[in-house]
């Protein structure tokens, strides 16, 4: 099984000025966690919007074998079994964080089960957050908050986990907070397609990089290995 895209995005920069082309065709494993690295404004956050369904480009995708569009046919977001977490958490702000679990956990009941799902307790423990459920996130702190909201995209026991940019918003202290628990992820039974810049992150997290060159240009994904194993 695997993740397949095969998918092209145009858009005019101005009404009437010259339009802009993001074409991502690319294969990633279905397991492990999958970098998205590249120069800023190459589309490595529109790459991941165009897989959720959240911006809508033309083609192919696939996840595990279940196809999420193909020409005419288009499964909007809130039907196909993915987790996002944005770079700023956008955890509901009226909720505690145990509600915004909750609200997780019922996105879940709506879709099919995932025989490949994380136990939720278990991350709650792992990620840290157990004292935090009573608190609403303007009572967290920033790296507080992403913990929150990467324990209520794994709650809708998604297929797929999308993380776009989750330590582009923290200061060097909190990302060090969170590095270990972004760490934990690879015991995950799922894929994860992760977009981030840094060196750092990508040597510490990625299995699979994927190198988005300037539009136009085709993507590379290519598998890392240390003493000879697949990391």
């Amino acid at each position: 099984m695997s993740i397949e895209a095969r998918l092209t995005l145009s858009y005019p920069v101005t009404k009437k000025g010259p339009r802009t082309v993001f074409k991502f065709e690319v294969t990633l494993p279905s397991h492990g966690i999958n970098v998205v690295t590249g120069p800023s404004g190459v589309g490595k956050t529109t790459f991941l919007r165009c897989l959720a369904g959240l911006t809508r480009a033309e083609g192919f995708v696939s996840v595990n074998d279940s196809v999420w569009q193909d020409g005419a046919f288009f499964l909007p977001t809130h039907r196909r079994p993915l987790g996002y977490v944005f770079q700023e958490g956008a955890l509901f702000p009226h909720l505690t964080v145990k509600d915004n679990l909750r609200y997780g956990e019922r996105r879940s009941a709506r879709r099919s089960r995932n025989p490949r799902a994380v136990d939720l307790d278990r991350f709650v423990e792992i990620l840290g957050i157990g004292h935090l459920m009573e608190r609403k996130p303007g009572n967290l702190s920033g790296g507080e908050r992403q913990r929150a909201a990467l324990a209520r995209a794994l709650a809708s026991k998604p297929e797929i986990l999308f993380l776009d940019e989750p330590l582009s918003a923290l200061d060097q202290e909190r990302k060090n907070e969170i590095m270990p628990y972004l760490k934990s992820l690879k015991t995950l039974d799922i894929p994860i397609v992760y977009v981030c810049h840094s060196r750092d992150e990508i040597d510490t997290l990625a299995a699979t990089v994927i190198n988005m060159p300037a539009p136009g240009a085709p993507m590379e994904a290519t598998a890392r290995f240390a003493e000879g194993r697949a990391v």
